[in-house]
């Protein structure tokens, strides 16, 4: 189910919205801006998470993730 949504915008700027209507879908165009906005700014919170999460990680040891790799490739 879908609902209308308004918002304003200077009179001039519609006025050029009307002369491209034949050639811009504008309800489509204002979607598709808004989904990709969205979806810019739930990625950007996932970052922010994901960074806070790893900054609270305690420190390895130095050397630890090189002795990890070499553990792992030499039980293969």
């Amino acid at each position: 189910m879908s609902v209308t949504v308004s918002f304003r915008i200077p009179r001039k700027l519609k006025e050029k919205m009307d002369a491209l209507r034949g050639e811009v879908n504008w309800s489509d165009e204002v979607r598709k801006f808004v989904e990709a906005k969205i979806a810019e700014l739930e990625r950007k919170r996932l970052l922010e998470k994901i960074d806070r999460v790893v900054e609270s990680l305690p420190e390895l040891p130095q050397g630890t993730v090189v002795k990890l790799l070499r553990e792992e490739r030499d039980g293969h």
